[in-house]
């Protein structure tokens, strides 16, 4: 799939890694502890395949990966999903591209039969443009849950019901 010139891809490969590290490393946002995270889900998906739970979508541009996002049902749930990471890299930022992959990540998500998706995020001032940009893309902060990273640094977690599901319209709240 194309949009905006950017080429969407689920398939996930080895040089992933390096990919994953350079956009995530670009943002400035995540310590080299998250970085090495980030790197092991994918390591995880390439051992164990859709069997580990994770999820990859890339987003390219000439061939170069450019943004990725990554997701997977929540365990013991029905059809709740987390969105563990979503990043663009820094050369590409503020064009849109973020947003589009989130909508191609939800529209993923709704195929595999995803009703609502959960964000996380750090309640840090570093993050406000963060926080910002899942509630400008419908996004609802269900949850705060202080100094749950540390002293001042609580998690703020987010909600979406995805539209179409059996739970969008059951839910008049969305």
């Amino acid at each position: 799939m194309k949009s905006k010139g950017i080429e969407f891809r689920e398939d996930v490969k080895p040089s992933d890694a390096q990919a994953i590290r350079d956009i995530t490393e670009s943002t400035g946002f995540f310590s080299e502890h998250e970085i090495d995270v980030a790197v092991e889900l994918l390591d995880e998906r390439l051992a164990k395949g859709t069997r580990s739970g994770y999820f990859f979508l890339f987003a390219g541009k000439a061939g170069r990966p450019i943004g990725y996002a990554c997701f997977g049902p929540i365990a013991c749930t029905l059809a709740s999903y987390d969105l563990y990471w979503i990043a663009v890299h820094s050369d590409f930022r503020g064009q849109g591209i973020g947003s589009i992959l989130l909508a191609e990540s939800e529209r993923i998500i709704r195929n595999m039969g995803g009703e609502r998706i959960y964000i996380e995020t750090s309640s840090r001032e570093q993050y406000g443009p963060t926080r910002g940009f899942y509630l400008h893309c419908a996004y609802e902060e269900d949850a705060i849950l202080e100094d749950f990273y540390g002293p001042g640094d609580s998690k703020v977690i987010y909600r979406k019901v995805l539209e179409g599901s059996g739970d969008a319209r059951k839910n008049s709240k969305t």
